[in-house]
């Protein structure tokens, strides 16, 4: 595939394959093409300390996701449950899907 092209879509189901949360399974909220970097649901989480901006609003610590680069990411097949590459079909029809390399499924993101 070329740059930028990695099959992943918004509401996929992935597994982190390399840094702190290797192993971790969690589903896409938001892909940033240009970066090459995805924003997975609790995955890759920082802390950032709010200074009070006032006497009424005290300070905080929030915690967040922080983008991970999709190259440490992995599609989770929902027929076989496994992390697999993903393969490109066109049907009768006309239309292009998604495929599991591994089982042959055709694959679509879970929020569609």
């Amino acid at each position: 595939m070329r740059q930028g092209q990695t099959g992943l879509r918004k509401n996929d189901q992935v597994e982190v394959i390399a840094g702190k949360d290797k192993g971790r399974v969690g589903k896409i909220l938001k892909i940033d093409r240009q970066a090459n970097r995805a924003l997975v649901e609790r995955i890759n989480i920082m802390t950032k300390h709010r200074k009070p901006v006032d006497a009424q609003q005290p300070g905080e610590i929030l915690k967040k996701e922080a983008p991970i680069h999709i190259s440490n990411l992995m599609l989770v097949c929902p027929e076989c449950t496994k992390t697999v590459r993903i393969g490109k079909k066109v049907l009768e029809d006309g239309s292009k899907v998604r495929v599991c390399k591994k089982c042959g499924a055709t694959l679509t993101a879970s929020g569609k």
